[in-house]
């Protein structure tokens, strides 16, 4: 059975088309992620599917309900957190929990299991103004409070964007145990890194959907030779390579270049040939194996 069916659905702001002709099904208990860049149209997805915006075209469910003609359905047994921190600053981080189990109709105590892992963390801090908190507290805050009522679907907008590096494995490590809990999860993150700690992922850009898969059939689906290059200057080696007549593409990644040419014939020693001949030194040649990221790149230029 599927928690989320989302068909052929569109959505613009003036001339700007957010949402273009998405399809897409996610599995019961599932952890599913929607991966791509600021404005790709993560946000506006989300906030079709928890009944906060309404699409132009197309249609969608959540848990066989549809999202436009059931809406107040759907607000009871879906858990939302959006990219913004949204709890109330001036309250308690008690306070914001108790007061979102009283608007489900619901308290602390019936939703304690499903949130007591993450509440153990921040419980010492339950008399703290919340906006006092620091950000990886926040997300976990904010995620108690979506789980209170014991939702059968979260989503999750965004919810390491600005988190130190502990917080975000902390928080992805939390989600693995609520999805032990049979809880469909449907997380968006601009981080690529992100992608391979998911079920299944959507790659999305301009409001597209490129690739729908696994993240390990995402790398598989990746055919050509990939090599990384470690330069002394960026630069130097992205300028030749542009003129070079066997590239494929170049890429920098952090201090190297990720390189791959026009057909497998290219080889480590061809193009450490090719730098020695330009007078460009570099620390080392070598072939790796594709990260999400390098996907995400291929599918974007059209070139997969």
């Amino acid at each position: 059975m599927n928690s989320i069916k989302i068909n052929n659905v569109c959505k613009s702001f003036g001339e700007v088309k957010a949402l273009d002709n998405i399809s897409l099904e996610i599995h019961d208990g599932e952890l599913f992620g929607l991966i791509g860049p600021d404005g790709a149209g993560k946000t506006t997805l989300f906030k079709s599917l928890v009944t906060l915006l309404r699409c132009d075209s197309g249609n969608s469910t959540v848990c066989e309900l549809d999202t436009v003609t059931n809406r107040k359905e759907i607000r009871q047994i879906v858990g939302y957190m959006p990219g913004t921190f949204s709890l109330y600053s001036d309250l308690t981080v008690y306070e914001n929990l108790k007061f979102f189990a009283d608007i489900f109709g619901t308290t602390i105590e019936k939703g304690y299991d499903l949130i007591k892992d993450i509440w153990v963390q921040i419980e010492p801090f339950k008399n703290r103004l919340s906006g006092k908190l620091s950000g990886g507290m926040k997300q976990k805050l904010a995620l108690c409070c979506a789980l209170v009522h014991q939702p059968e679907v979260l989503f999750l907008d965004e919810p390491t964007t600005g988190v130190d590096p502990v917080s975000r494995k902390e928080f992805w490590q939390m989600l693995r145990k609520l999805k032990e809990k049979k809880i469909t999860i449907f997380v968006s993150t601009p981080y690529m890194d992100e992608a391979v700690l998911c079920d299944r992922v959507a790659l999305i850009q301009d409001g597209r959907i490129l690739s729908i898969d696994t993240p390990e059939g995402v790398i598989d689906s990746f055919s050509r030779d990939l090599y990384e290059i470690k330069p002394h200057r960026i630069y130097d080696v992205l300028k030749a390579l542009y003129k070079w007549d066997k590239s494929y593409s170049s890429n920098a990644f952090g201090n190297s270049v990720h390189f791959i040419g026009k057909d497998d014939n290219v080889s480590v020693e061809q193009i450490l040939s090719f730098f020695k001949d330009s007078g460009i030194s570099v620390e080392y040649v070598k072939r790796i194996k594709p990260s999400i990221e390098d996907c995400f790149i291929e599918f974007m230029s059209g070139k997969k």
